[in-house]
């Protein structure tokens, strides 16, 4: 153990178990204490500065501290802070909804609560289920999700995922959904392979549809881009093919947008590179650019139809939680998409996504450790050869190199990615890249 600890670091120490962490670790790399966020930038106990080139897991937009976050939150915390959304109303759930069906696919216009995305895909899978029991399908009781999925780490999201990380301790709790092969872009490939193997992922897709569909309650998916997996990024055809069939057959077709949305592949929402309209969406994240824990399942009418009724009759959904559609949280997400509209932040995020794609191609291709590069929106992913540096956690070392001259990234398996806040410069993202490059080479001694 290291022995020149903050007084901070021995406390959380002490007393914390931090999540998707390996304890042991922090005996040589103990926690940075963080004491405030500018922007880009996260800076420690000691002053330091560090670009926080993954959004702090996704979540952050705008930059830390926004001032125009900033001062809503002070606004609604001195009117209203938290109330019992069973029974009562109020002002920011009622304009956050009406401003989200203006930007979601259409039909979607009715939203349930929840505060977090692995409770909001929970939601939607026993919705799902509850929707064919309640209008005479009782057999549709399984789910389909993609390989490499990820949605959460609560059971049911679990039986839906499909990194073995997060489930293989769990499988005899998990409920296991049918998983189905994906077409990935990759370089390696030719347009014509890759057409093939599109073709190949829908056909399997239909001929397991046909023939279970009268089983199949949903099917679910992270648009374009599956994060947890490591960045991969599939065929928007494919996505247009699945929502075709799950319409043909009655299956719900549900949208994880959790870690996709709101801007991050350059469109609002990431099904629309495929320009289909899902039977619901699941909102986390940026929805509130990090400020809150606030999660929305956003729905079709038709849908809803089915569980209005008289409560004698047993319909409801009985599904919820203490902070559903906590005012400060909906004020909080009113205001990011009041941003978006204000600032065009669409077009920051393809600008910068062209460019941070032009550069990581300029310092990445052709590299010997270099096995793929991929680009979607404002999100970039270097993933390197398999056994560079065998019994050695190359990832773990990249990021240790990389934070030490500024750089917070965090690698999921072989793949480095980028997923800044959107108020990253130009230059900053020259940083970015050439410290993951000096990185990569320093531990691979290049």
């Amino acid at each position: 153990m290291i022995n020149n600890l903050s007084e901070l670091q021995k406390k959380d120490l002490k007393y914390v178990f931090h999540p998707c962490t390996q304890m042991k670790d922090f005996e040589e790399n103990p926690p940075l204490v963080i004491k405030k966020g500018d922007g880009l930038y996260l800076i420690d106990e000691n002053g330091n500065r560090y670009m926080d080139c993954i959004s702090s897991w996704w979540v952050n937009l705008f930059g830390h501290c926004n001032k125009r976050i900033n001062k809503v939150i002070t606004e609604q915390v001195n009117t209203l802070e938290h109330v019992i959304f069973a029974n009562f109303a109020h002002e920011p759930a009622a304009e956050l909804c009406e401003e989200l069906a203006k930007v979601l696919p259409n039909g979607l216009n009715k939203f349930l609560f929840s505060d977090n995305g692995s409770s909001c895909i929970e939601m939607a899978l026993k919705l799902s289920f509850q929707y064919h029991l309640q209008t005479g399908n009782p057999q549709k009781t399984k789910f389909i999700s993609l390989e490499n999925a990820y949605h959460g780490e609560t059971i049911g999201a679990l039986g839906v995922g499909d990194v073995d990380i997060f489930i293989e301790t769990y499988r005899p709790l998990i409920k296991e959904g049918i998983k189905v092969r994906v077409p990935y872009i990759n370089t390696e490939l030719s347009n014509d392979e890759f057409r093939r193997l599109e073709d190949e992922c829908i056909k399997e897709l239909e001929d397991l549809i046909v023939k279970k569909h009268n089983e199949i309650a949903c099917m679910i998916v992270e648009p374009m881009v599956q994060g947890a997996a490591g960045i991969k990024i599939y065929s928007a055809r494919f996505l247009k093919a699945a929502r075709e069939l799950t319409k043909k057959y009655n299956i719900h077709l549900i949208d994880d947008e959790i870690a996709m949305g709101f801007g991050r592949t350059g469109k609002m929402f990431a099904c629309e590179h495929a320009e289909i309209e899902p039977d619901m969406i699941c909102i986390a994240k940026g929805l509130s650019s990090g400020y809150y824990p606030i999660a929305i399942l956003c729905i079709t009418t038709d849908i809803f139809n089915a569980f209005y009724a008289d409560y004698k009759e047993g319909k409801s959904f009985l599904h919820s939680h203490t902070y559903s559609g906590n005012p400060l949280g909906c004020r909080i997400a009113l205001e990011v998409l009041k941003i978006f509209k204000e600032e065009n932040i669409l077009k920051t995020v393809n600008e910068k996504g062209a460019y941070l794609k032009q550069k990581m191609n300029d310092i990445f291709k052709d590299k010997p450790y270099v096995k793929d590069i991929r680009n979607i929106g404002l999100i970039g992913a270097i993933e390197l050869k398999d056994n560079l540096l065998p019994n050695i956690r190359v990832g773990k070392e990249i990021y240790n190199l990389a934070l030490k001259k500024g750089v917070f990234v965090r690698p999921i398996g072989n793949s480095i990615y980028f997923m800044p806040p959107y108020v990253i410069t130009y230059e900053e993202i020259n940083k970015m890249l050439q410290v993951c490059k000096e990185s990569i080479e320093e531990l691979l001694k290049i």
